[in-house]
C-alpha cells in the first residue's frame, strides 16, 4: 500500500509549530536556532507575518497601561496563551526571558511616568514665571498710571491754583506757570525763556506761605532753549501758597532765600 501524506495536512502541522513561537518572537523572547528557523518560516508565510505583526500590536497596548488607556483584556490573555502552548523543554530559559521583558515593560512604564511627572513639573514652573512677569507689568503700569494722574492733577482740577511768575525787569521776560493743589500737596512747575546760569548755580523755586518763612519747592536748571520744570517736590502737607517765588542758588539748593528774588507770582 502506497501512503502519500496530504499536502494540506503537512502544512497546517508546520504552521502551528511556528505560531506556538511568534508569542516569544514577538517579545524578543526566542533565540538560537528556534528564532531562525521562525525568522525563515516567516519570509514565506504570509499568515504567520500577520500573526506576528497582531501580537506585537497587543505588547504595545500592554506598555502603554501606565499612561494611557486600559487595553482589551484579550490583549494580556492573547499573550499568555500563546506562550503557555511552548514546549516545556525551553521552559526555563523562555520563562527567564518572558520575566525579564515584563521586568523591563515595568520600567519602562515607571520611566514614562517620571517623564511625564518631570513635563507637568516643568510647565508649571514656566506658567508661574509667567503670571509673575505678566503680574509685575501690571503692577508697573498701574504704578506709571498713578504717577501721570498725580502730575496732571494740578493741571486740570479747576480748584488748582494758577499762579504766573513774570521778570521784574524789562521784556523780553521770563515766564513761569506753577500749578498746586494743596490738598494733594501736589505741584507742577513750568518755565521758558530762563537766562542761563553761571557754573555751580541753579534756580530754586519757593512757596511763600500765607505765614512763615518761604518753603524750598524744588532746584532745576534750563535746557538750551530756557525751558524748565519742577513736578511734585517734597511739600508740607496742606499748606497755604500766598505766592511762589524764584532766586538764583547753589545747584544743591538751599533751605532759605540766599540772593534777591528774580521771579514772583500770587494766586490766580
Amino acid at each position: 500500500m502506497l501512503i502519500v501524506p496530504l499536502v494540506g495536512e503537512k502544512t497546517m502541522s508546520e504552521h502551528e509549530q511556528y505560531a506556538e513561537d511568534l508569542a516569544l518572537y514577538a517579545l524578543d523572547a526566542l533565540t538560537g536556532e528556534d528564532r531562525a528557523k521562525l525568522a525563515q518560516h516567516l519570509a514565506g508565510c504570509s499568515s504567520c507575518r500577520l500573526e506576528l505583526e497582531q501580537l506585537r500590536g497587543d505588547t504595545a497596548l500592554l506598555a502603554l497601561t501606565a499612561v494611557g488607556p486600559r487595553p482589551p483584556q484579550r490583549v494580556r490573555q492573547r499573550l499568555l496563551e500563546a506562550i503557555a502552548r511552548e514546549p516545556r523543554g525551553h521552559a526555563v530559559a523562555q520563562d527567564r526571558s518572558v520575566r525579564g521583558w515584563w521586568e523591563w515593560l515595568g520600567w519602562a512604564a515607571a520611566a514614562a511616568v517620571l517623564i511625564l511627572a518631570f513635563s507637568l513639573w516643568r510647565d508649571n514652573l514656566v506658567l508661574k514665571d509667567t503670571l509673575a512677569s505678566a503680574t509685575s507689568r501690571e503692577a508697573e503700569s498701574v504704578r506709571q498710571m498713578e504717577e501721570l494722574r498725580k502730575i496732571a492733577a494740578p493741571i486740570i482740577d479747576p480748584e488748582a491754583q494758577r499762579v504766573t511768575l513774570v521778570s521784574a525787569k524789562a521784556p523780553p521776560q521770563p515766564q513761569g506757570k506753577a500749578y498746586y493743589l494743596k490738598n494733594q500737596n501736589s505741584l507742577v512747575f513750568l518755565a521758558n525763556n530762563m537766562p542761563p546760569l553761571p557754573p555751580q548755580k541753579a534756580y530754586e523755586l519757593w512757596l511763600i506761605p500765607t505765614r512763615g518763612n518761604p518753603i524750598p519747592a524744588g532746584v532745576f536748571k534750563p535746557d538750551s532753549r530756557g525751558n524748565a520744570s519742577v513736578v511734585n517736590p517734597p511739600l508740607p502737607a496742606g499748606t497755604e501758597a500766598k505766592a511762589f517765588a524764584i532766586t538764583v542758588e547753589n545747584q544743591s539748593g538751599s533751605l532759605a532765600p540766599t540772593s534777591p528774588i528774580l521771579m514772583t507770582g500770587a494766586g490766580e
